[in-house]
């Protein structure tokens, strides 16, 4: 498909599985610890074509299980036009009914990759917003480079409410394209072609918010951080070594699903501290030096056993509390090495953990969604780990596919 439009986010050619009840499955770093989940997937799927058979599941990482799949995966990778997916053309609207009921709205289409940087300090359009692990990125490169297809978990948030709210009135003139359960209790989804009339409407309304938003942050990242920087490492080392032939390659772009960042089924969730194998009293004299009783502008409250105190940073490191009690610990850890930081969803997970000995656990407020676009534009990307976009099963599916070679 050539690319008629002058906006980042435009229609993509894609692929879309005949059975997408059997095809559709988790994004690969959920149920990390429950190899027991993924086995169910399969069990499910039996012999049926699937997205499993393209991906490795974190939770198979270190196990038997893992050689096993990677042969998998490059076997169906050497396809690029799978029989079990059918082409189509444009931009998909999605409902997605979440385990709770709620339902999040989106659009699936591809995200031109000449505008986004994951640098810390980028001032490019789609931006990271939580810091990217460098690490991370080479062996994710190394399968985009390798595969024919892609089949993105990528969500992207924009501040742009109406557009949801028309294609949702419009629903009942739209084709439908895939309507079933998702496997293991991931609810409902719905995806309806966005063609037409319709469509050169959703392309006036993108064109307009990316100009509106064009001297700051016009795409942000939801999920799949590093996953799309993979993408952009992928089409960065593509230009070094066919120039400018990359930018007509299809790995110029990404395929992804922007969603509303005011979307009430949308919900930020901060991810607490743990501090384990710890002195708890040297910690909390650690903390003293540099914090006050009481609650103030950056308040944590600090858990260790029955015992619980509030305090707040008395000259705080970063602007938000989160970032300053993660300095903090980095700090702490660096004369402590015998100490471990885990992170934490949930409250009552974090109270339960902060019982056992040798542990100290840090609840503080998170910061509401509404804060993400104005903090991103200001200071940058937020801390690692700073908030979450709700449970495990609440995650994109894959599902849609896109040719990349």
């Amino acid at each position: 498909m050539m690319n008629n439009y002058s906006t980042i986010f435009t229609p993509a050619d894609m692929l879309l599985p005949h059975d997408p009840a059997r095809f559709a499955v988790i994004a690969c770093d959920q149920f990390t610890s429950a190899p027991e989940y993924w086995d169910a997937c399969r069990a499910f799927i039996g012999s049926a074509p699937s997205a499993l058979d393209y991906i490795l599941p974190e939770a198979y990482l270190g196990t038997p299980a893992e050689a096993a799949q990677k042969e998998v995966i490059r076997e169906h990778m050497r396809d690029s036009t799978p029989d079990a997916m059918v082409p189509y053309t444009g931009l998909v609207y999605v409902e997605r009914t979440l385990p709770d009921g709620s339902i999040r709205y989106g659009v699936v289409g591809k995200l031109d990759l000449e505008a986004y940087d994951y640098a810390k300090d980028s001032r490019s359009p789609i931006r990271a917003t939580e810091e990217t692990v460098l690490e991370r990125i080479p062996p994710r490169c190394k399968i985009r480079e390798e595969a024919s297809i892609e089949l993105p978990h990528i969500l992207i948030l924009v501040d742009e409410e109406p557009l949801f709210a028309y294609l949702s009135a419009l629903r009942p003139l739209l084709d439908t394209l895939y309507d079933c359960e998702l496997m293991e209790g991931g609810g409902h989804i719905r995806g309806y072609a966005v063609a037409g009339e319709v469509l050169a409407w959703v392309m006036d309304r993108i064109a307009a918010y990316e100009t509106a938003h064009k001297d700051g942050v016009v795409y942000a990242m939801g999920d799949g951080n590093h996953s799309l920087a993979a993408a952009k490492a992928h089409y960065e080392n593509l230009k070094k070594n066919i120039g400018d032939a990359a930018k007509e390659h299809p790995a110029r772009y990404a395929l992804c699903e922007i969603t509303g960042l005011s979307e009430p089924s949308l919900v930020f969730e901060p991810i607490y501290r743990v501090l384990t194998g710890c002195d708890p009293a040297d910690v909390l004299d650690a903390l003293g030096r540099i914090t006050a009783p009481g609650h103030g502008g950056e308040t944590i409250h600090v858990l260790c056993g029955d015992c619980a105190e509030t305090v707040h940073f008395t000259t705080p490191t970063h602007a938000l509390t989160v970032g300053s009690l993660q300095d903090f610990l980095d700090d702490y850890r660096k004369t402590h090495p015998e100490t471990n930081c885990d992170y934490i969803h949930g409250e009552n997970a974090l109270r339960s953990l902060a019982k056992e000995a040798h542990t100290v656990g840090f609840l503080f407020d998170g910061m509401a969604k509404e804060e993400l676009f104005p903090y991103v534009a200001a200071h940058g990307t937020l801390p690692s780990k700073t908030f979450s976009m709700g449970e495990a099963k609440s995650k994109r599916y894959y599902l849609e596919a896109r040719v990349i070679r």
